[in-house]
């Protein structure tokens, strides 16, 4: 199936990264140092690195590394890239307006109306025969464990910003590692566009519900 990410918004052209599972993404590569992400990134912009917060002792110290566009005026950075000393780069977060275009499948992950990609997901999951993801927040996405979809507010829509994990130490899934910033951002960005978590919960049990009847007909 052919799908099209929505234009007018943004950066005028998005580079186009690809993704593989447990890999990678575009020139990074997961297990990266800090100096080797710095280095892969330069072909992006500039970038600039601080230290994470340590919310559980179990979690090696973490940095993260913030890629701004070189071209770009003073905005968000595109991308930004999150290491943890035994592990290295676990995480890569694609900025809503201003990163790369990354597909899973055909199907453009960065930077989509949030409902508008649900139905592109459920739609693609139901062509290839294969099963999809129901996010926290209650969004369909694909049926990847490293693939985290998040809302980011972009004007006056919540369009996606796509996490691609790996699990990292001490944690048993990429849900349990996601960055503490990662977390914190979506919740504030969902208060402010007055989502409440009622709602969430509700639009979950929604979700699970379609999850269900798309299951039965896969069967």
């Amino acid at each position: 199936m052919a799908f099209e990410a929505e234009a007018g918004f943004g950066v005028a052209e998005r580079d186009e990264w690809s993704y593989a599972p447990a890999v990678g993404v575009g020139p990074l590569r997961f297990g990266m140092t800090v100096d080797e992400v710095i280095e892969a990134a330069e072909i992006l912009g500039q970038t600039k690195v601080s230290d994470c917060a340590r919310d559980h002792a179990i979690f090696s110290p973490t940095w993260k590394v913030e890629v701004h566009r070189r071209e770009a005026a003073p905005s968000p950075p595109a991308v930004t890239a999150y290491m943890s000393q035994a592990v290295g780069l676990l995480c890569l977060a694609a900025d809503a307006a201003q990163g790369p275009q990354v597909a899973y499948d055909g199907l453009p992950l960065v930077g989509r109306d949030m409902a508008e990609l649900e139905s592109d997901a459920i739609a693609c999951a139901e062509a290839m025969d294969v099963q999809f993801r129901i996010m926290p927040e209650g969004y369909a996405a694909p049926d990847d464990p490293g693939i985290v979809m998040r809302a980011q507010r972009v004007g006056e829509v919540l369009r996606s910003r796509p996490l691609f994990m790996v699990p990292r130490d001490g944690a048993h899934t990429e849900w349990d590692s996601l960055p503490s910033e990662e977390h914190h951002a979506t919740e504030q960005c969902m208060v402010r566009h007055g989502v409440t978590h009622e709602d969430l919960l509700i639009r979950s049990q929604r979700r699970q519900t379609v999850d269900r009847h798309v299951l039965e007909v896969i069967r």
